[in-house]
């Protein structure tokens, strides 16, 4: 019987372990010369210790043995798991081919399967063992192609666990409850010696293990005879582990693309390309968390609401992982030749064609957004969709919104802009093209079904959500270069921006898209007292008349741009002065509209009159 002392003593024997036995397999690692060494397709820059996950197994093991009042499918589960840490154990040591460790995969997911555990995603039984063993071997691939940043899979591999923990804890299956809150204690008590700068990794005898076992976790729940839809049955595992699915995803279609193999290592995961967009490595890895943790709050959310809105739920998050990831492909991380060279193989240039068609991305995001809007106005018109007279004019209306609105965006020009050139012009659009849309929706459903069984206040409400969901679908580009920016590029010179009007603006947007310039800016400096202490795109302006040397050295600044070319030369020398004294340089923006041709009219015409 699992008591509350049972459960506080499991789940401190767990972490205490783990403390203590993870800086000994560190030493005896080191002086066994068991270390990553860098290289230039990993992230680490100096030699690591592995072997962690033997600390990791031998306190899950330990723990479950001896304090945890285990079954059948517990006992399955941690020998099919063991199984896969003696085969990363071999493959930490000798360097296992992937083909060695794929049968060694396939070995435990069979063990597992042959058990009688099995997902229940099916009424076909060889297709649920079928879809099982690649869930198996999927998964804990998955998680090893995770563990590639400090603390990432560790992390993550923890959230799922203590996610998974309360999702039994809510079926009443204590055991299993207690069973994935030991296992999420020993991975927090790996991250205190992992997290950055970790002194050791899990290597693969911990990521094999980590993730085999969590994937076998999900075959616990047992979600087929207590959930009363279907959707949680196949919802729930998948979303508890979403964020090493999306990776995985993510990294193969973006290696396919871009012509690599997708067993070749590389720095192109959704944490290195989140770093490179400005992050420190510990701001991508806890963003990652937050996703996780977000993912695991929905798999909680889908077994307790009712069937279309968990359907809606699910696929709001779906879209905002889809512009996430989005977003994360265009950082370049990959050769120009490697590209071009893949361009040469049919598949791939097909694959590469289609992902330039960013049209038919948008046009089918607008769908999916036309009808959530829909069904969140009738939703909170009319609450959740459950009979079946209110589903029957839900459906009806679909296909005349979806049909008219795309075609009024189509007809105002919204498809003409470009995302991360979003401005107020762009909204202006939107707004007219949702009310055009709306509008004439409500015409043609008066005109075909005089407009029985539908509400006005549903599109009202339609045209508000359509419009605050498309703006900030549009937004997210620039939202996103907002949020993962960092607060100063490394190795970057402080900046001062002499000007704090239109063309200060103009120039320190160019600073901020541009990092190859390496400057960082500080703030701004302007003559004009009214400004001083006002905020442009969250920089301060600090004033100026006189006081630019005394900002310049309290703010550390290398150098002063001067951006208004309606500053007046004497003031320019003053402000050469203040930095010269400050031993500052100065810049200055110009902008010039160069002639690179004569226009064959002029020409003719200047010959003309030359020669009268």
């Amino acid at each position: 019987m699992v008591t509350h002392s049972l459960v506080l003593i499991a789940v401190a024997a767990s972490l205490v372990l783990t403390l203590l036995l993870t800086p000994l397999v560190r030493a005896w690692a080191r002086s066994r010369g068991v270390v990553a060494r860098p290289k230039s397709d990993r992230w680490h820059k100096k030699p690591t210790a592995l072997m962690g996950g033997v600390a990791i197994f031998a306190a899950v093991t330990l723990v479950l043995c001896a304090l945890v009042p285990g079954s059948r499918q517990t006992y399955v589960l941690l020998a099919s798991s063991a199984w896969l840490f003696l085969v990363g154990l071999v493959d930490d040591v000798i360097c296992l081919k992937p083909y060695q460790k794929l049968i060694g995969q396939i070995m435990g997911a069979t063990a597992v399967v042959s058990c009688g555990m099995t997902l229940s995603w099916t009424g076909s039984l060889p297709l649920n063992i079928t879809i099982t063993i690649f869930w198996l071997v999927g998964i804990t691939n998955a998680v090893n192609l995770l563990d590639n940043m400090d603390g990432l899979a560790g992390g993550i591999a923890a959230i799922a666990s203590a996610f998974l923990s309360l999702h039994f804890l809510g079926n009443g299956q204590s055991t299993d409850t207690l069973t994935m809150a030991v296992f999420a204690a020993s991975l927090v008590g790996f991250l205190v010696y992992n997290s950055h700068p970790a002194s050791i990794f899990m290597g693969d005898c911990g990521s094999m293990f980590v993730g085999f076992f969590l994937a076998g976790a999900t075959l616990l729940h047992p979600a087929s005879g207590r959930s009363r839809s279907v959707l949680p049955v196949l919802a729930v595992p998948v979303l508890v582990l979403l964020i090493p699915i999306f990776d995985t995803v993510f990294v193969i279609v973006l290696r396919t693309l871009a012509g690599r193999s997708v067993s070749r290592g590389g720095r192109d995961h959704t944490s290195h390309r989140l770093v490179a967009l400005g992050l420190s490595e510990r701001r991508a890895v806890w963003m990652l968390y937050t996703l996780a943790v977000m993912s695991g709050l929905l798999a909680l959310l889908v077994r307790d609401i009712e069937l279309d809105v968990s359907l809606a739920v699910i696929i709001a998050f779906t879209l905002l992982l889809s512009l996430v990831g989005v977003h994360l492909a265009g950082v370049k991380v990959y050769e120009e030749s490697e590209v071009r060279n893949a361009r040469d193989q049919p598949l791939v240039a097909f694959l590469i064609d289609l992902s330039y068609k960013r049209r038919v991305f948008e046009v089918l995001l607008d769908v999916v957004l036309i009808v959530l809007s829909y069904y969140a106005a009738y939703s909170l018109a009319f609450g959740p969709i459950t009979d079946e007279d209110t589903r029957r004019r839900f459906v009806l209306g679909v296909p005349v919104l979806v049909l008219i609105k795309l075609s009024s965006f189509l007809v105002m020009g919204v498809y003409r802009g470009i995302w991360r050139y979003t401005g107020l012009h762009d909204l202006v659009v939107v707004a007219k093209a949702v009310l055009l849309g709306s509008v004439a929706s409500v015409l043609v459903l008066l005109f075909v079904f005089r407009f029985h069984g539908f509400s006005r206040v549903v599109f009202v409400l339609d045209g508000l959500i359509l419009l605050m969901l498309h703006v900030g679908s549009r937004m997210s580009f620039r939202l996103f270069r907002k949020l993962l920016s960092a607060p100063a590029a490394q190795g970057g010179r402080r900046v001062l921006i002499y000007g704090a009007g239109d063309a200060g603006e103009l120039l320190l947007r160019e600073l901020l898209n541009n990092p190859a310039l390496r400057f960082v800016p500080i703030g701004f400096a302007d003559d004009d007292p009214l400004k001083k202490g006002k905020v442009i795109h969250g920089l301060r302006v600090f004033g100026g008349n006189g006081s630019l040397r005394r900002i310049c050295e309290e703010q550390r600044i290398d150098e002063v741009l001067i951006s208004s070319p309606r500053i007046t030369e004497e003031r320019v020398r003053d402000i050469v002065r203040d930095c010269v004294e400050a031993s500052v340089a100065v810049k200055r923006l110009r902008i010039q509209i160069e002639l690179l041709n004569a226009p064959t009219s002029f020409k003719a015409g200047s010959a003309v009159h030359s020669g009268s």
